[in-house]
This record gives structure tokens, sequence and C-alpha cells, in this order.
């Protein structure tokens, strides 16, 4: 197990009047548990405002959790006596933390915010290992060719700024700035959503041969279920700051339990003209995480809810084959898979 979540939280604190005091939180994520294995996929998909980016960036601690653990396999940090040691990112010190980002990195959404417009590419790549003291001099600048090279980009290229580039070769050099520390553990932040649909695949491909070359671990967070049954080992789902299903890819799109599943599921296109559209329409808004609802958070817009569903939460089961669901009718329900290709 490289990564291991127990009991994650992050509540952010709303203020109101003169004093700002504490009136409420807003449960961005709630109680979560989850895991990511060495050298795999684990995509988590959700709404928009579910959660999903609040949680990889607190995996990483670039947001402080309000509680639990992130436990960390690190070899950067293992003793002489030790191939690797177990690390609490949530509970580490700066200096632990600077040496865990040498393992942890991120891929941000839009790489156009993403990189400093005043530097140039040769700059952007070499700053990680100027601040780690990895390399330095003609080791830095072959290291940073290799890595353009890496992600598709040409050697030459190290002398230009960002605005120089198209957007899907930006998002290659946000992708090589994640590479410069040889980390084990990535986590892509919806790293093809900014890309036209042509550009999208390409990238991916790519993330899926850098994957293979530097034995690398994603935790790819996107809300198109498409890119993700196409790069994921595993998948998670995400309901207002809580995951209410988790399983390998094809048994998730094969055998959804979750009712949340299938309705995500349903809203994805399908390109076949005679395909019969049944598309699930959920009832009213997306609660808000400031106020959540009593018993399970999916209730209120849930066509399958009883009244046990109102006052009393579903613990997250597992069903068999490490197909976890947190439904109470996960057993009896039958629900209807799509087609995605």
């Amino acid at each position: 197990m490289l990564l291991e979540v127990k009991q994650l939280r992050k509540y952010f604190p709303v203020r109101k009047g003169i004093l700002k005091r504490v009136v409420g939180y807003v449960k961005a994520v709630d109680d979560v548990d989850m895991y990511i294995k060495k050298g795999e996929t684990l995509g988590l998909v959700g709404e928009s405002g579910c959660g999903k980016t609040t949680m990889g960036r607190t995996i990483l601690h670039l947001i402080k959790p309000t509680s639990g653990a992130v436990l960390f396999r690190s070899k950067k940090l293992a003793g002489s006596n030790e191939s690797y040691k177990i690390v609490d990112v949530a509970a580490a010190e700066p200096k632990i933390l600077k040496s865990l980002r040498q393992e942890m990195q991120i891929i941000f959404q839009d790489p156009s915010d993403s990189l400093n417009p005043r530097l140039t590419v040769g700059a952007a790549l070499s700053e990680p290992m100027l601040i780690h003291g990895l390399a330095s001099g003609s080791e830095r600048d072959n290291r940073v060719r290799s890595l353009l090279e890496a992600v598709g980009l040409k050697p030459d290229h190290i002398r230009r700024y960002p605005h120089e580039f198209s957007g899907g070769q930006r998002q290659r050099i946000g992708i090589a700035r994640a590479l410069a520390l040889d980390p084990q553990l990535i986590v892509a932040d919806e790293p093809v959503s900014a890309l036209d649909v042509s550009i999208q695949a390409q990238v991916i491909n790519l993330l899926e041969d850098l994957q293979e070359k530097f034995n690398l671990t994603y935790l790819f967070i996107s809300h198109d279920l498409c890119v993700v049954k196409h790069i994921s080992t595993r998948v998670a789902v995400m309901y207002l700051g809580k995951i209410v299903e988790s399983a390998e890819t094809d048994e998730l799109f094969i055998n959804p339990k979750h009712p949340y599943t299938e309705a995500l599921m349903s809203a994805v296109p399908v390109p076949d003209p005679d395909y019969e559209d049944r598309q699930i329409t959920l009832r009213g808004d997306v609660p808000s995480p400031l106020a959540p609802p009593s018993g399970c958070a999916f209730h209120p817009r849930c066509s399958y809810a009883q009244k046990i569903c109102n006052n009393e939460a579903p613990q997250f089961q597992d069903l068999g084959n490490r197909h976890f669901v947190s439904c109470h009718f996960a057993e009896t329900l039958t629900l209807k898979p799509v087609d995605l290709f």
C-alpha cells in the first residue's frame, strides 16, 4: 500500500458579523477512508463541488486537514536499515513535508494559471531541483532537456516562455514539472478538462506511458467518466464530501451499486444515434455542505430512498470483490449500467 487515508476531514469555517464569529463549517471532505496501491491509478469522480480537488490537495498537505491521517510509504525518509517508512502526512512537520514533496507531486487543472509567466520553461523545471538541491549546472540542464523529451517536447523549448505554447503543450510542461523530483505519487487534478478532445487523448496516453516508464502511481481526479474508465485501475465515487462507492473499474461500470453512480453514468452522452437515452434526472439541487442532510446525504435526490435513509447514515460496506458501497439497499437494488464504449 503506497497511500492510506483514514477518517480524513477538511472543514472550512464560515464566519459572520463584525467579530467574524464562526457560525458553521463547510464539510468539504467528511470522514473519508481510502487507499492507493503502488503502481495503480485511482480515479476519483463526482459532480463539481463534491470535494474532489479539496481531497487531493488535503492528501498532499497543500491544504491542512481538520483531522484524520494520511499514511504514505516514503522511501526518502527511510533509515539505513529500512526499505521504506510510513509517514503521516497530515501530522508531518515542515522539514518532513519538504522531503515528502520529492515523492508526492500534483498536476493542476489549468496549466495557464499554474505556470509562472515570467519564468522560462527551463527555469520552471529547474526550480524544484534547486530547492531540493538535487542537481546543478550542466547536470540540471541535461535533466530538464530529458524531461521535455519525455513529455513530447523539444529540448530547445527550454528557453521559451509559457505564452509561446499551446494549451496542450503547457500541460505537458506541467507534467514535466511534476516529474522533476522523481515522485512516487502524482495527484492529477482534472489534467485534461481544459484541453480540446483530440489533445485530451494525447495527454491521457502520455500519462499512461509515463506511468509505465517511471513506475508512477496516480490519483486521477475528473468528472469525465469516459476518461476515468480508460485510465483507472479502480474508481471511487464522491458525493458531498464522502466516498459513496469504490470498486475495480470494470466491476463499477458493469455493476454499479449506488443510485448516485447510476445517475452519473446515465448522464454520459453515448455516440450512437440508435441508443435509447435514459438519463436519470435527480430531484432538487445538490445540498449545501454547510448543512448536509441527516441520514444518507443522497436521500433527498434519490428515487429509491425510504424512511431509514432519512434517519440513519448507511455504513460503507464490502459487497465482495473489493466493491464497497454506502447504501442501505445496495444488495437488493438492480441498477442499470451504461456502455460507454
